[in-house]
């Protein structure tokens, strides 16, 4: 089940991405619901926000760290609550799916632009679930297993 999480979100953030790339001109914007939700296609330099700008390196190397530590831990984690191990699945897909991109080209391919909220994509998405859900872990289904 985890694999298949993985895989769902790593291809279906690579097919939108894609899709994007072929069918927009970079700075276009496409409204979905005028002045809420934009699709609109631009090419990110950095992290969230576009903090770190341009520190491609950077950006490989934590992707690659992220990578080997999930693949060393694994073991453990797939025995952790559900939400734990299903959180760090997504995480990994999404620091993937962005890791891609910034292999490929140093930039990460961003088009979901709710206009109070800076661009972002499904990667994005899935690392903030991904963290999300492992904090809740944490929080309150983890808490007697310290005991």
């Amino acid at each position: 089940m985890a694999f298949c999480l993985f895989v769902v979100l790593l291809v279906l953030d690579q097919a939108v991405k894609s899709y994007v790339s072929a069918t927009m001109v970079l700075g276009e914007s496409i409204p979905v619901i005028p002045g809420i939700f934009h699709f609109t296609y631009i090419l990110n330099p950095g992290a969230a926000f576009g903090m770190l700008e341009n520190q491609r390196w950077f950006f490989i190397l934590a992707g690659i760290a992220i990578i080997a530590a999930f693949l060393y831990y694994y073991p453990r984690l797939r025995r952790q609550v559900a939400w734990f191990h299903y959180g760090c699945v997504a995480l990994l897909a999404g620091a993937v799916g962005n890791l891609i991109d910034r292999i490929q080209d140093g930039l990460v391919v961003d088009y979901l632009d709710f206009r109070i909220w800076p661009v972002f994509n499904i990667a994005d998405i899935a690392i903030v679930l991904g963290v999300s859900s492992m904090i809740y872990a944490l929080m309150y289904k983890m808490k007697d297993m310290d005991d």
